[in-house]
């Protein structure tokens, strides 16, 4: 009986440790499963922002190239930025600019005689009136170059909606041909135009026309906005006149606003920060938005409005006091929550900043951050945003 038992134990004993050692290779190649997993992601992640940086190089190259050769016509090549949308023709010899901070166009060419200069302004003035963002941007001699970078995965794209950018500021419905004609006419004539002998090419003359847009032309741009703010601002529960505010101090409604950050459209999304957090909270997956994507109107506003969202509802919700958290939303989205905790903390930490912050009243927040914001840039943005603010709330929720 006693060696039964004994047998019995000793079974028992060979088969637990039996089990245990089966237990501990699964348990090792368990390990080394997620390890593989571990490494595997590390890799993709490393490939895919090495994707990502060699697609901004390409892109930042094909700045460079067509810039150069802009140099062969152009004293000053200008490209666009976040308040002036430049474009240039095939030939590179006519070129628009639209200052949409200043209100005005300025249109010019490299020609031989003023008779081939008045053809070429009168019909570049009469394309820059009348075109809507799609054909702007489709078009433009630099954006078919871009378009044509082979996009990483990580990147989305999206076509961009043909929304008018200059006709409802100047006419009062869509022109006619005859109206059209007779508009550019006006401002394209004998008398209207400036000549000086070009420094770029023998024998040439530039010559030059300016027009300007109506005084109110940045209300009415704002207006061609109108729908899309009202519904993203309802969405994300922010003042409509915020999102008015960023937008005209960001970009004075340039849909072909561009930055050398970089940063596109309306509200000035740069892609691979704002871009990624704003695109993985409204469709919970994480891409990084083109220029394409952020021209399109719809996405820009879209995403700006969820950017302004995450800063107010996330990054800054240990603010107690709604006044204080907007001042500081306004600065963060210029210039990133972590400086704005530093101008309280001198750390980048926003949850220890509202401590702080909790026990000022809003104007002394305000004040704190136009004093100790650490550079000028931010400070002015608030200022500006906030008076704006004033402006586009009697205008459309007064």
């Amino acid at each position: 009986m006693n060696k039964f038992i004994l047998l019995l134990i000793g079974g028992a004993s060979f088969l637990f440790a039996s089990q245990s050692s089966e237990m501990q290779k699964y348990m090792q190649q368990q390990m080394q499963g997620f390890k593989k997993q571990k490494e595997d992601f590390a890799d993709y992640k490393k490939k895919e922002l090495e994707a990502f940086n060699a697609y901004k190089e390409a892109q930042m190259k094909a700045y460079e190239e067509y810039k150069k050769e802009l140099e062969a016509y152009w004293k000053n090549p200008k490209l666009s930025t976040k308040k002036e949308w430049v474009e240039y023709s095939k030939d590179k010899k006519t070129r628009s600019d639209v200052d949409f901070a200043n209100n005005k166009i300025t249109v010019e060419t490299v020609a031989k005689s003023k008779k081939e200069a008045l053809k070429k302004l009168r019909h570049t003035l009469a394309k820059v009136t009348t075109i809507d963002t799609k054909h702007a941007i489709e078009n433009d001699p630099l954006e078919q170059r871009l378009a044509k970078i082979k996009k990483p995965p990580s990147v989305v794209d999206a076509p961009i909606d043909p929304k008018p950018i200059l006709a409802p500021v100047i006419f009062k419905k869509p022109p006619s041909k005859k109206k059209l004609k007779k508009f550019v006419v006006s401002h394209v004539n004998t008398k209207t135009i400036q000549a000086k002998p070009s420094p770029k090419v023998k024998g040439a003359f530039v010559y030059k026309v300016v027009v300007n847009l109506p005084k109110n032309a940045t209300y009415k741009r704002s207006k061609l906005y109108l729908n899309e703010a009202k519904e993203n601002a309802a969405r994300q529960k922010l003042p409509l006149s915020l999102v008015f505010a960023i937008m005209h101090t960001e970009s004075s409604f340039n849909p072909k606003a561009t930055s050398h950050i970089p940063a596109y459209g309306l509200m000035q999304i740069v892609p691979h920060t704002a871009g990624v957090d704003s695109y993985k909270y409204l469709y919970r997956v994480k891409k990084i938005p083109s220029s394409r994507y952020l021209y399109n109107s719809k996405n820009n506003i879209k995403l700006g409005s969820a950017y302004l969202h995450i800063l107010y509802y996330s990054y800054l919700r240990h603010i107690k006091n709604p006044q204080s958290r907007l001042y500081c939303a306004i600065a963060a989205y210029n210039t990133g929550a972590g400086n704005v905790a530093w101008a309280f903390t001198h750390t980048y930490n926003p949850k220890k900043a509202a401590k702080i912050i909790n026990n000022l009243t809003p104007q002394q927040v305000y004040d704190r951050l136009l004093k100790d914001l650490k550079y000028d840039e931010p400070k002015h943005y608030l200022k500006r945003v906030t008076k704006r603010m004033q402006i586009y709330h009697k205008i459309y929720e007064g």
